[in-house]
């Protein structure tokens, strides 16, 4: 078992990260289509951005006026700035850094649940890194009502994976103080239950 960091820089590394993408477009553009409807502009936050492609996807959104990307892992984060010199990288933790400005949408897919306490982490975010009226909308693969991603800690090596049920999502938003909490699945089936995506505005 190794921590994410490590097994992520690994990825980087294998060109593994590249099946982010193409496994995960789906739901990210559920969840960016919803965030950015009715906004005329906005900024974005990509937490645990990875290789990037999510920023290198929004930045062309002529509604974008800033896209910021931020991973633990040193690797993805190299290779997101030879892939990307238009937009902004930083290789920090999470339940650390703060940007120089608070935005418009906190992004993540498939990262919270790599934080020994994900509620810490929620309320870091909606405390420092998110306007007024911003939102914060996250989309994960792994929780109790997806029975298919129990075995993933096993599978994966990862030693900190923390398995949560939709109301406790939910919940983690609500004591950080966001409004309008919401959940719905994308991409469901009968034998996956889809990507949880949970949001709520600041």
């Amino acid at each position: 078992m190794d921590t994410p960091i490590n097994v992520f820089s690994e990825w980087a590394q294998n060109g593994k990260d590249e099946g982010m993408e193409k496994h995960h477009r789906d739901s990210v553009m559920n969840m960016l289509d919803f965030a950015c409807s009715g906004l005329s502009e906005y900024s974005l936050i990509d937490a645990g951005c990875g290789n990037g492609w999510v920023i290198r996807h929004t930045s062309n959104d002529d509604k974008c006026s800033r896209a910021i990307g931020v991973d633990g892992s040193s690797n993805m984060i190299t290779k997101a700035k030879r892939l990307d010199n238009k937009n902004q990288y930083y290789c920090e933790d999470l339940l650390n850094w703060i940007p120089s400005k608070k935005v418009d949408i906190v992004h993540s897919m498939e990262v919270f649940y790599y934080f020994e306490d994900p509620a810490l982490l929620i309320n870091h975010i909606t405390k420092n890194w998110i306007k007024k009226e911003g939102r914060l909308i996250m989309g994960i693969d792994f929780y109790y009502e997806n029975k298919a991603s129990h075995s993933w800690p096993q599978e994966c090596c990862i030693s900190i994976m923390k398995l949560h049920s939709e109301k406790e999502w939910k919940g983690f938003f609500e004591k950080a103080g966001l409004k309008n909490v919401k959940s719905w699945r994308n991409g469901q089936d009968k034998e996956w239950g889809g990507t949880l995506i949970v949001t709520g505005t600041n």
